[in-house]
């Protein structure tokens, strides 16, 4: 792939989250109803898309279009609070395993593998069960359980900088360990960072439709993509719209950050 090619990527990735941002920031200008509030006589039967309401309305008369537009809100607000939770825990657990090594290593990364072994969102739904179901146990929830592959990934780089030259003169000459980390280490692993952030957002994206449409998400009538989607099941066959357009939603959002993310990471030639 070429460099041109790669900042095509890029730059098609920034431009569908810039538009899911503006989208879910002006969502009170955007949105033509309220979403939480019936607009049409269709209870029970879902409305199809016309003219009023271009992409339909739900059993209980509530603009579908309204919903996915305030639905962005809610998943872009899971998506990136779960991630800085996940970079939070993964960055700590893999610059420390990276650079002190030893038992420190052996510790952190024998933990890393335990929470590998253990599925994501099972391990997510036993929490929010025993928490249960709100915004915050949601955010917190997903970045507890979505750590792991970051703390890797850092520990490898982490591994890998603290070999290099001007580390070891940084050391030498005293530098101790807090400002090798802060000063030498972090920035050089930023970029790596960077690009785990963007892929985690569409994982933890996924995540919490996952959990949503398992009854485990935001609690209703917050709108949100999953439950849309849940909520839809029982009229796939009469009503397929209600159930299309939230999934066309959920992939537009996970493509818009993994083609950031990629588009970074190859333009950087990792």
């Amino acid at each position: 792939m070429t460099r041109r090619s790669v900042n095509w990527m890029e730059l098609a990735g920034a431009l569908m989250v810039a538009g899911l941002i503006i989208v879910a920031v002006l969502a009170p200008v955007i949105a033509p109803h309220d979403p939480t509030r019936a607009v049409a006589p269709t209870y029970g039967n879902p409305g199809p898309p016309s003219a009023a309401f271009p992409l339909g309305t739900d059993e209980l008369g509530r603009d579908v279009l309204s919903r996915i537009i305030y639905g962005a809100r809610i998943s872009l607000t899971v998506g990136i609070a779960a991630v800085l939770v996940t970079l939070a825990i993964g960055v700590t657990i893999g610059l420390g395993a990276g650079f002190f090594g030893g038992t420190v290593d052996f510790l952190l990364m024998r933990f890393t593998d335990v929470m590998l072994t253990l599925p994501g969102l099972l391990l997510a739904m036993a929490l929010v069960t025993v928490l249960g179901p709100s915004l915050i146990t949601i955010l917190t929830v997903i970045g507890l359980v979505s750590w792991t592959q970051i703390a890797r990934v850092v520990r490898a780089e982490t591994l890998t900088l603290s070999q290099r030259d001007f580390v070891i003169a940084a050391r030498a000459l005293g530098a101790p360990p807090r400002r090798l980390i802060v000063r030498h280490l972090l920035p050089n692993v930023m970029p790596i960072i960077v690009v785990m952030a963007a892929l985690g957002t569409s994982g933890t994206l996924l995540l919490d439709a996952g959990l949503s449409f398992l009854g485990l998400g935001v609690p209703p009538p917050t709108p949100s993509w999953g439950r849309m989607i849940e909520e839809a099941t029982i009229y796939f066959r009469t009503a397929p719209w209600l159930a299309t357009f939230p999934g066309l939603a959920i992939f537009y959002a996970v493509m818009g950050f993994n083609l950031l993310g990629y588009g970074y990471l190859r333009r950087r030639g990792r």
